[in-house]
């Protein structure tokens, strides 16, 4: 169990940031990435990676994303009002608020971080089953079999 952790950390930490949003920035409209994104401003629209890539996601603690997350890994750290899908792994740092569900494989949760929403297992690897006509991944409840 202790291994598992500390290869998810490893694995997070080898990411380099490819794109910085500033403190005195605010962005409106989607934001499409690859790579590596801090983001210490605010964004008021959907944050989205590029389908099939490997990218991080940092909220920093003063950051603040008003829309849907949509990423294979995210360390959040700030306020966001909106879903969270983390196709792959999702840490929530000890200032992290969350207004919405988060959607989940792998997730790290520090004391003092807050969700207000449901946090939803994603059991299975995305597959064509899994794909809205966007292409992006829906979300699969555990105790849906319907």
């Amino acid at each position: 169990m202790f291994g598992k952790k500390k290869q998810t950390r490893r694995r997070v930490a080898n990411h380099r940031i490819d794109s910085l949003v500033g403190q005195q920035c605010e962005l409106r409209g989607d934001l499409l990435f690859r790579g590596g994104l801090h983001i210490d401003g605010s964004i008021r629209g959907n944050v989205l990676a590029e389908r099939g890539s490997d990218s991080l996601l940092i909220l920093s603690e003063q950051g603040v994303i008003e829309g849907e997350i949509r990423v294979p890994n995210i360390i959040l750290n700030g306020a966001v009002v909106g879903d969270v899908y983390a196709y792959e792994h999702v840490e929530l740092a000890p200032q992290a608020r969350i207004t919405g569900n988060v959607y989940y494989r792998t997730i790290e949760m520090s004391c003092g971080a807050a969700v207000n929403g449901s946090l939803v297992h994603l059991n299975e690897l995305p597959d064509e089953g899994q794909l809205d006509s966007d292409g992006q991944l829906v979300a699969t409840d555990d105790a849906d079999h319907s």
